[in-house]
This record gives C-alpha cells, sequence and structure tokens, in this order.
C-alpha cells in the first residue's frame, strides 16, 4: 500500500482549511472516486467545492480528466479557477 499526496491550491486551501493531505491506497480509481474518498474525511463543504466543474485536477503535474486513473504513489492537486485582470 502506498499513500497519495493531495494539494489543495489558492482559494480552496482556504475554503478547505487544509492544503495537503494523503490518502492510503493500494489500488488505482478514478479521481472521482477519489474525492469521494477525500470527502468523507470532511464534511458537506468538501463534497461541493471539489466536485465544482471549474476546478482543474492535476496528476503527478499533468492536467487530467475525472475519469482519469489515481496510481498509488501519486500527487493529485486540485486548482479553482484563476481570475484576474
Amino acid at each position: 500500500m502506498s499513500d497519495v499526496t493531495v494539494q489543495f491550491f489558492a482559494s480552496l486551501r482556504e475554503d478547505l482549511g487544509k492544503d495537503r493531505m494523503t490518502i492510503p491506497l493500494d489500488h488505482s480509481l478514478s479521481v472521482s472516486d477519489l474525492v469521494i474518498k477525500i470527502c468523507a474525511a470532511g464534511d458537506t463543504a468538501w463534497q461541493s467545492a471539489l466536485d465544482s466543474p471549474d476546478i482543474l485536477v492535476a496528476v503527478n503535474q499533468t492536467l487530467v480528466e475525472r475519469a482519469h486513473e489515481v496510481q498509488p504513489g501519486d500527487e493529485v492537486a486540485f486548482l479553482p479557477p484563476v481570475t484576474g485582470g
């Protein structure tokens, strides 16, 4: 078994109250299924924050779709939309 490192950036870090966490993982699972595991460790605010279609997901520093398979040992980052002017 190996851990997946999960990182939250910018407003997500503020909304969720943490910048990173580790999830034990012994088999691959989709990003969507990983979100379910992550939300089990948080509260209802986590589900709405991480399920937003505006949130980008990167696995090992490459943007991926929610169906992408996360492997034990991967690094997963959740990135809110960037705004500015």
